[in-house]
């Protein structure tokens, strides 16, 4: 069950509209869109899915689930959904799994996001955090071990800190254990985990102590609940914000977040007009949920790719830090 106190206005109506879209599914609904994946990725499909149906009047049912990017895109991969919403680029492991599935699949950036360090706002002391701090954390030999502030600075209290983190499902996981500690899905076991970002937010709001992690829009619907830290990857803190996200200066935790489209899915009139519209409105519908758009010919090269069956993915199954997306989205595809 998707806690949805975390969002206010538009995602709450979203999601009663699609609750009561699959009630009458049934009885007045042609054709549905399946959509799964990254909560990260969820609030800006989830606000286009809402503009599409309202524009379709309904005759075109899109459901967005939120099982983190790994269990979409294994539900992708299986060929049982249509697009996957992903925080990060498709895996060499997922790229075997869709090959052997026979799934071909268009990869198209949707956004700007910057993964988010949050404190409670009782927390005076950890407002800026090093990257080799966040590491001596988070790393695996940590657990159990490393348990207090002062164990990460001197100068921090002599007190325990409560973790709270993505799933080992999600793709905020992977990316931060790879640009973090070092290597993908490398992480202490001991802490609070969950693919809902809700869950999270409310862990760290609850508890002095509380430290955790995750997509920018879930720190800026609870701005007045949270603090965001500093990171210093040599150059100072920086805080997450639309200039230091966009510019690339808030690093290593600035990142494209993307969807892919099943391309036998994509034939269909129905996902390939959702496809256009969610290129078209992209920009707007990013922004009004709190991520930060792409340039505008990015979204116009994704329709391109679309229109031209641009089959695979330019990031070779890895995921990149200072990752310019014009020029990245120019590099040979590969499957």
């Amino acid at each position: 069950m998707i806690n949805l106190k975390g969002f206010k206005g538009r995602i709450a109506s979203a999601a009663l509209s699609a609750f009561i879209g699959v009630i009458i599914a049934d009885v007045v609904v042609a054709d549905t869109i399946k959509i799964d994946g990254s909560s990260t990725v969820y609030p800006i499909t989830e606000a286009v899915a809402e503009d599409f149906q309202k524009a379709k009047k309904n005759l075109i049912n899109v459901t967005v689930g939120i099982s983190g990017t790994g269990g979409g895109l294994k539900k992708f991969c299986r060929n049982v959904i249509d697009i996957a919403d992903a925080s990060r680029p498709i895996s060499k492991k997922e790229m075997e799994d869709c090959k052997a599935s026979g799934v071909e699949y268009i990869e198209m950036p949707v956004a700007f996001d910057g993964l988010t360090v949050v404190i409670n706002p009782s927390n005076s002391w950890a407002k800026t955090m090093t990257v080799a701090e966040l590491k001596k954390i988070w790393e695996p030999s940590a657990q159990g071990k490393i348990k207090k502030w002062n164990q990460i600075n001197p100068a921090w209290p002599d007190a325990e800190f409560k973790l709270y983190g993505a799933g080992s499902d999600s793709g905020t996981f992977d990316y931060f254990t790879e640009v973090i500690v070092g290597k993908s899905k490398s992480s202490r076991g001991d802490y609070t985990a969950s693919e809902d970002d809700n869950v999270l937010v409310q862990g760290v709001t609850s508890d002095k102590n509380g430290l955790g992690y995750f997509g920018y829009a879930y720190y800026a619907e609870n701005i007045k609940k949270l603090t965001a830290v500093a990171i210093d990857a040599g150059k100072g803190g920086v805080l997450p914000s639309p200039k230091s996200i966009e510019d690339g200066s808030y690093q290593p935790l600035s990142r494209p977040i993307f969807i892919y489209v099943n391309t036998k899915a994509a034939s269909r009139p129905e996902v390939k007009e959702f496809i256009n519209f969610y290129m078209k409105n992209a920009a707007v519908l990013t922004a009004e949920v709190k991520y930060f758009p792409l340039p505008e010919k990015i979204y116009k090269l994704n329709v391109e790719n679309l229109n031209k069956n641009r089959v695979g993915t330019v990031f070779g199954g890895t995921s990149q830090t200072n990752v310019d997306i014009e020029k990245a989205m120019m590099q040979p595809v590969s499957q």
